[in-house]
């Protein structure tokens, strides 16, 4: 991918999404052309000159400063996610080593915490959406991971590809907005890698509403929500989960999901977490 088309393009839909009433600017009569913000309009809430932002959305960002940047994403009103995105985008971190095309390795002491909390679904993924380790309980809930090969392990495969994932999700759309805005973060991050730029493609072709949703420009770091499932085996079962960043690895993550005490999803859940006792048992 290339960042300037990208910088561009992520300040252009940011800015087309906003109103002059969402930025206090009052509108008299005349029609506009173009939905969301005028370009010098945005300048002007920003403090600075016309010029310089037109050369920054038309991906020029090499000598822009922070503070420049500080501004503009504050008169776009970007969530904490997307201003880190624009600083990536915008100043990308001079001789960042591409990421490597081979899986990321999860620490043994990471594997062996995962086994000691399997009465609740937790798992650890990394860039580019992989699922790199799991336990029993987070298999029954979202399938036997075991069973996929490695890199179907990855949640915008799962998402988009899988029908499954449609039953599952009882909020799909949701799931699958949360797992392109991950992707757009990784891209930013990490606009020479391969292995990621290989993915999308690959589900460019294979998914229309993955086309749709990337071509959207929206950047998403979920850390923490709830989140319903529709499981074949335990019916309807609500959650939260919660995202914790792992030391020793700036892209690995441990998610964990929990129900409310004494529920009747706290009960779903316990079933759930002895029946990935049992096949695992059976497996073995």
């Amino acid at each position: 991918m290339d960042p300037r088309a990208e910088l561009s393009e992520f300040l252009r839909t940011r800015r087309a999404r906003l109103t002059p009433a969402d930025v206090g600017i009052a509108q008299f009569g005349r029609r506009r052309r173009v939905p969301g913000l005028r370009r010098e309009e945005l300048a002007q809430l920003a403090g600075v000159s016309v010029a310089y932002y037109t050369r920054l959305e038309q991906g020029n960002g090499r000598n822009v400063s922070v503070e420049v940047l500080d501004a503009i994403s504050a008169a776009l009103k970007l969530s904490d996610a997307e201003h880190a995105h624009l600083l990536h985008l915008a100043k990308p971190t001079p001789g960042r080593r591409r990421p490597s095309p081979q899986r990321q390795q999860v620490r043994p002491a990471l594997l062996e915490l995962l086994s000691t909390i399997d009465s609740v679904p937790a798992y650890i993924w990394g860039r580019r959406t992989d699922v790199l380790a799991w336990n029993r309980t987070a298999s029954a809930l979202f399938g036997d991971w075991d069973s996929r090969a490695p890199q179907d392990r990855n949640w915008a495969r799962i998402v988009f590809l899988d029908p499954s994932s449609r039953t599952l999700f009882a909020d799909w759309q949701a799931k699958a907005s949360d797992v392109v805005g991950q992707l757009r973060l990784d891209a930013g991050q990490h606009a020479g890698d391969p292995v990621l730029n290989e993915l999308i493609g690959e589900l460019s072709v294979r998914s229309t509403e993955f086309r749709t949703m990337w071509a959207a420009h929206n950047v998403k770091r979920k850390t923490h929500a709830a989140m319903t499932f529709t499981h074949p085996l335990v019916g309807e079962i609500a959650l939260h989960y919660e995202t914790f960043a792992l030391p020793g690895d700036q892209d690995q993550f441990l998610s964990t999901y929990h129900a409310e005490p004494a529920s009747p999803s706290a009960e779903a859940l316990r079933l759930l977490a002895s029946w990935g006792t049992d096949a695992a048992v059976a497996r073995n």
